[in-house]
């Protein structure tokens, strides 16, 4: 990694990656029974990410629970340490070949703690580190880019805009233009799941002059397909600035990755074109129905982690929908998910894990 005012950025070709666009689920977390961590298909989620075309992985965000950030849990780092030697091990000529992994690694927690698992993160070869500012609930925006930057010390960062039900919290467009200053701030994630909130930070990127180096991608699980496909374009006074939003790190990409691929590609093809057939909308409308089915907004999206993993275990990624946190699937959910798979199975990608899932679960 290279430095610009002891902010050490990240290398050319992952800066190209994600700037090119690309699809990076928010990886889960495999459990035993005993809610012990599952190596073997903790480490099929990889393969099969990486199999189907990811261009790189989120690891200890929110999908993947954020106990493990707590150190009486202990799994911060085994976890992350699991994914990136399985990734190498997976993709043995990646640093030399164009596909080159993204791995982002989820950050938390008060400054020190912030900055412990941003030196842990560095140290095992991590990218980029996803900024998560929920624990810092009564912390000011001035102080939340003090802890910005002392994070962005260590670790190339990505911000991240995080719906307060989930954990996260309100943010201002002055804080997001204040946070675009930062040097390595490679890209952020908007994840609000609100329209308003999203135009915000676009506006802030727009403003900051960085808008050519700060990458757009979607968290808005939400609103997938129309983030995507969408032409922003800011008037600042001093110009018009054109954004695009290029790619997603998305929990709703955790599962049915292969098909995400196919879809992020077709938008790319579209992007050019100055139109958006009407397939597409009908398209986003159906992602949306699938995804209140699996993400449970129905019940404040308490059933969000176990309805990913009831998904993931449905063609053997995982072998049961257990949580640290014990969450359960809200009632008539599975109902909801079935459903779904059986109306579109457009969405699916199910043959095609189970037909590789032998491979992915090997040692």
């Amino acid at each position: 990694m290279g430095t610009e005012n002891s902010f050490p950025l990240p290398s050319t070709k992952i800066l190209e990656t994600l700037r090119l666009g690309t699809v990076i689920p928010a990886h889960p977390l495999a459990l035993t029974e005993q809610k012990q961590l599952d190596e073997p298909h903790q480490r099929a989620l990889t393969r099969y990410y990486l199999a189907a075309g990811a261009g790189g992985l989120a690891v200890g965000v929110h999908t993947t629970e954020f106990k493990i950030h707590d150190p009486a849990v202990g799994l911060y780092r085994p976890v992350l340490e699991l994914a990136i030697a399985t990734a190498r091990d997976w993709m043995p000529n990646s640093a030399a070949g164009d596909r080159q992994p993204v791995m982002i690694a989820g950050i938390t927690g008060p400054t020190k703690q912030a900055v412990k698992e941003a030196a842990t993160a560095r140290e095992l070869g991590y990218h980029i580190g996803l900024l998560s500012l929920g624990a810092l609930r009564e912390t000011n925006e001035k102080q939340l880019v003090q802890h910005a930057q002392e994070i962005a010390a260590v670790i190339p960062i990505m911000g991240f805009y995080l719906q307060p039900a989930v954990g996260g919290r309100l943010l201002s467009e002055g804080f997001w233009r204040k946070l675009s200053e930062i040097p390595n701030l490679a890209a952020i994630k908007i994840a609000p799941f609100n329209r308003y909130h999203t135009l915000e930070v676009v506006r802030a990127v727009a403003a900051s002059g960085r808008s050519e180096e700060i990458v757009l991608y979607t968290g808005n699980d939400d609103s997938i397909v129309v983030d995507l496909l969408t032409p922003y374009e800011i008037n600042i006074g001093a110009g018009l600035i054109k954004l695009r939003i290029v790619g997603g790190l998305l929990g709703h990409w955790a599962y049915w990755t292969k098909r995400a691929v196919e879809q992020l590609e077709r938008i790319k093809a579209l992007s050019g074109t100055g139109s958006i057939p009407a397939e597409m909308l009908t398209l986003a409308a159906q992602v949306t129905e699938s995804n209140a089915a699996v993400f449970d907004p129905a019940h404040n999206f308490s059933g969000c982690i176990p309805g990913i993993l009831y998904v993931l275990s449905k063609s053997g990624l995982v072998s049961g929908v257990k949580t640290l946190a014990d969450e359960r699937l809200s009632l008539g959910q599975c109902k909801k998910i079935d459903s779904i798979i059986r109306n579109y199975p457009h969405l699916t990608d199910c043959d095609y894990v189970r037909s590789h899932l032998g491979g992915w679960l090997e040692p």
